[in-house]
């Protein structure tokens, strides 16, 4: 599985996209936020920019669509070159026939919850999906802070995912820094979603590497 970082390009400079998609060219994914002004309260980009950004984009995309009617939208950014397309539980009227349409197009599916979502509900769509997102903020703007009671939620997710014998990433998107990382490592998740702690530094490249450092150390985690 191993350890995977995916820095946040809404910390990015939105009028220099591709100059800060190659200051991340070290990391291992570049992620996307995907907001529509109605699911959550931010408007960002869309189909657009991101079928434009996989042309351009060094590291391959990992979408998280923060959107209504993901049984609608989410098939068509696989279709662009998203490389693995999150949508949220919350949102979708069927999450597995999402799953299945996003797949149709060759990306990997993620399914994402809010903090205050129990994972239970979603847990018999593990065989559909290739990794959950555990929100560690509530999803809308960047810069917030961690929520530590959401390892709980990822301890759940990692001991599910066990059970099922399925090879499943977990993933952390909110307040990922290298004061916050070991935590979800230790409870489980493998890919991190680092926006402003990459961003904000001096080289992007040190960031990435030191919060692969960090996480590398708990077996946890892969």
């Amino acid at each position: 599985m191993g350890i995977v970082i995916s820095p946040s390009i809404l910390a990015a400079d939105f009028a220099n996209l591709e100059r800060d998609l190659n200051r991340i060219a070290d990391a291992d994914y570049a992620h996307v936020d995907v907001m529509d002004g109605h699911f959550v309260p931010n408007l960002t980009i869309g189909l657009p920019v991101v079928a434009r950004l996989a042309q351009v984009s060094p590291l391959p995309l990992d979408v998280h669509l923060m959107i209504d009617d993901p049984d609608r939208w989410a098939p068509g950014y696989a279709e662009v070159g998203a490389n693995l397309v999150t949508f949220h539980a919350e949102a979708a009227a069927n999450p597995a026939q999402v799953a299945r349409d996003i797949r149709r197009h060759g990306a990997r599916v993620g399914i994402a919850v809010r903090p205050g979502t129990a994972l239970d509900p979603y847990l018999d769509l593990l065989p559909s999906v290739d990794m959950i997102l555990v929100m560690t903020v509530e999803p809308g703007f960047g810069g917030q802070s961690f929520i530590p009671e959401m390892m709980l939620k990822v301890r759940q997710a990692r001991a599910a995912i066990s059970r099922s014998g399925l090879d499943i990433w977990v993933e952390v998107d909110g307040g990922i820094s290298r004061s916050t990382i070991e935590q979800a490592a230790d409870a489980g998740a493998n890919v991190f979603v680092a926006g402003s702690a990459v961003y904000a530094a001096e080289v992007a490249a040190d960031e990435v590497a030191a919060l692969r450092e960090l996480a590398e150390r708990h077996p946890h985690a892969g």
